[in-house]
């Protein structure tokens, strides 16, 4: 019973990730109903604005992820959570109150800026569990990413403009109320000298009462990580009796070899993700599904995929605590690599039925998620000393919105001068050499505690 609050708490931050999941999705299914006739907007958008619109939100995300990971350590994991969730409510309040096409341009902005929690969640999940069963609480986010495309697919498909907005409002409005659950990171509030509220939250999280062994020793690990890592920036120079003043971010960093092979190690990983083309695959599925299936309309080819997200996510959640990280991310990258292949050459040279390009795309999206689509960030959560984990998760993320915008906008011209099927050849070299990149590098992390990853680098 001693993961329960562990759950829970994940439970929340997850829910609230699933909600701004939502808005993040709401783009795809609204743009064309914004800049028709039959608009429930003021007027039609432009073709600027529905660039816009399509953007903004992303936009939002990239300027305030770095502004999120300043006041991670200022304000507390806790407090940012409740942050970005009451900026997302702001965001669907405003689109219930208005249909100003300028004020729902404002809104997806704002609804960006919450989105920046993103690295909040990972950081703080990896602070309050246990390291048994850190790497499933973790996957959970790629659970609530499924969840949240799914919902918003069905709400879009099957509601109407203004009650899906009314909707959206309500499960912001209830994840932001959920933060009140919510207990600081131990790690936090070590930081801060907090040391009593510590063994309070390690308590509540551990479900036991704070005088008791196992809290004494969570406390006396985070101290030791807390207070000995600027004494063993290397292996052979360990020495954790020696008290060492503290130091800057950058200083650590620049004397912490560990710390700079790991960030090296999750920049790549998460760098190789998104360019294994899961992307790519999510932005042409309507077409390629309406070349395979034309009899499924596109809400379903969208509730489908969802559905097969959260299934990998589902099976994720289960084998990275028990096949762990390494063999996940290889297995995972190798069979994404083949079914690039199969999906390239069925785009161009069509050896099989139109069906068989539905079923590698949903082979694709399945074998993807399970492991290439989890393990980097969970990496990005588990091998960062806490010294550093919030401005370095803040670096990986903003990574992987602009390596995400990379891909989006080099689509156009690549699929001139390479085809789509070719496109595909690109993404199954990435994965290929993603296998070699893991089975090298990726050391393996489950079941470890923080302390005990950076020997591994």
């Amino acid at each position: 019973m001693s993961v329960v609050y562990q759950a829970l708490c994940t439970f929340i931050v997850c829910f609230i990730r699933m909600s701004l999941i939502i808005s993040f999705s709401w783009p795809a299914f609204t743009t064309s109903l914004f800049n028709s006739e039959d608009t429930p907007l003021h007027r039609p958008m432009t073709g600027f604005e529905a660039a816009i619109y399509g953007s903004v939100l992303s936009i939002g995300a990239m300027i305030f992820i770095p502004i999120m990971g300043l006041l991670l350590d200022v304000l507390g994991r806790k407090k940012c959570m409740m942050l970005a969730a009451m900026t997302h409510v702001l965001a669907w309040a405003i689109m219930v109150m208005t249909n100003r096409v300028e004020a729902l341009l404002a809104a997806m902005f704002i609804a960006g800026s919450s989105v920046a929690s993103f690295l909040v969640i990972p950081v703080y999940i990896a602070e309050i569990c246990q390291p048994s069963v850190r790497g499933t609480m973790t996957s959970c986010m790629m659970l609530a990413y499924g969840l949240g495309m799914l919902v918003s697919f069905l709400l879009g498909g099957y509601l109407q403009y203004k009650l899906m907005c009314y909707v959206c409002l309500i499960v912001a409005v209830l994840g932001a109320a959920l933060t009140l659950i919510l207990k600081e990171s131990p790690v936090f509030l070590m930081k801060k000298g907090r040391e009593e509220e510590a063994m309070q939250a390690v308590a509540y999280y551990r479900n036991t009462n704070k005088e008791s062994k196992v809290v004494r020793q969570e406390i006396d690990n985070i101290r030791k990580t807390l207070g000995g890592v600027e004494a063993v920036p290397t292996k052979e120079e360990e020495k954790p009796e020696t008290p060492v003043e503290k130091v800057s971010f950058w200083l650590f960093f620049k004397r912490s070899r560990s710390t700079k092979k790991a960030f090296t190690l999750v920049m790549m990983l998460l760098t190789c993700s998104i360019f294994h083309g899961y992307v790519a695959v999510c932005v042409y599925a309507g077409d390629l599904f309406k070349e395979a299936v034309p009899s499924l309309s596109p809400v379903m080819c969208s509730v489908l995929m969802a559905l097969i997200s959260i299934v990998a996510n589902l099976l994720s959640t289960y084998l990275i605590d028990v096949l762990g990280r390494r063999p996940l991310m290889m297995y995972s990258s190798l069979g994404s690599g083949v079914c690039c292949v199969l999906l390239g050459s069925q785009i161009q040279l069509h050896w099989g039925p139109h069906v068989m390009t539905a079923v590698v795309i949903l082979l694709f999206c399945f074998i993807y998620t399970v492991g290439a689509g989890a393990v980097p960030f969970v990496m990005a959560a588990e091998v960062f000393l806490p010294e550093v984990s919030s401005i370095l998760s803040m670096a990986a993320y903003e990574l992987t919105m602009i390596c995400t915008v990379v891909v989006l906008f080099a689509f156009s011209p690549l699929i001139a001068l390479l085809g789509l099927g070719g496109l595909f050849y690109i993404f199954a070299v990435v994965c290929f050499s993603t296998v070699g990149y893991a089975a090298y590098f990726l050391p393996e992390t489950k079941g470890l505690t923080v302390d005990a990853i950076q020997t591994l680098f």
